[in-house]
């Protein structure tokens, strides 16, 4: 397995939208399929990238107030599947699977909706399941898949990249005695993409 991974498909779901333009440019120049949900797919559409809905990759509709979008077996199962396993590669296969290299999340603002005083239901509505969930799908599987937690305050312009493609943790994943702990830290346009096994190198970066 090399620890060079090709970003070929995206997942994107954001609250905080800031930089992202920036970075489903970048993506989309380089021929990345954009996956998307609600509010974010309908930002990547305005600045006029064509971007496959949720709904349409898991052949289920965001239901229930969009408290259920991303919670299914096409969605994990393209985070977590190990692309060097025949045997998840079959389940990819008999189940309609397709494979997520690149999650781009952001949760929702629940620190900020209680500072500023909001209402109990409002409060539990920005609580955030299916974004932390991604989150913990994509990190088990660091090995194929980079997280791009898009917190970003003040977004530069990112510099043009030969390709996308993400180096992953081959090297810890063989070490057996010690377990990679991917290490979230927010991400600035033109930087190194935040994940860190071992807070050792970037586990992705532009190339």
């Amino acid at each position: 397995m090399t620890d060079m991974v090709k970003v070929k498909r995206a997942l994107l779901s954001v609250s905080d939208k800031s930089g992202l333009e920036a970075l489903a440019a970048a993506l989309v120049r380089h021929g990345v399929e954009l996956v998307s949900t609600g509010g974010t797919a309908a930002a990547l559409r305005g600045w006029g990238h064509a971007v496959r809905d949720v709904a349409e990759l898991t052949g289920s509709p965001e239901m229930m107030d969009g408290r259920v979008k991303t919670l299914h077996p096409r969605v994990h199962g393209g985070l977590l599947a190990l692309r060097d396993d025949a045997a998840h590669l079959g389940a990819m296969a008999d189940n309609g699977i397709v494979a997520i290299d690149l999650a781009v999340i952001n949760l929702y603002p629940f620190a900020a909706t209680v500072a500023k005083g909001a209402g109990r239901d409002e409060i539990i509505e920005n609580i955030d399941i299916g974004g932390p969930a991604m989150v913990r799908s994509s990190a088990k599987n660091h090995a194929f898949v980079g997280i791009v937690n898009m917190a970003m305050s003040s977004p530069r312009s990112m510099p043009m990249p030969a390709r996308p493609t993400c180096r992953c943790a081959s090297g810890w994943q063989r070490r057996r005695s010690r377990i990679p702990r991917p290490m979230m830290r927010p991400w600035r346009a033109g930087s190194a993409l935040p994940i860190r096994p071992n807070n050792s190198r970037p586990c992705c970066r532009w190339r």
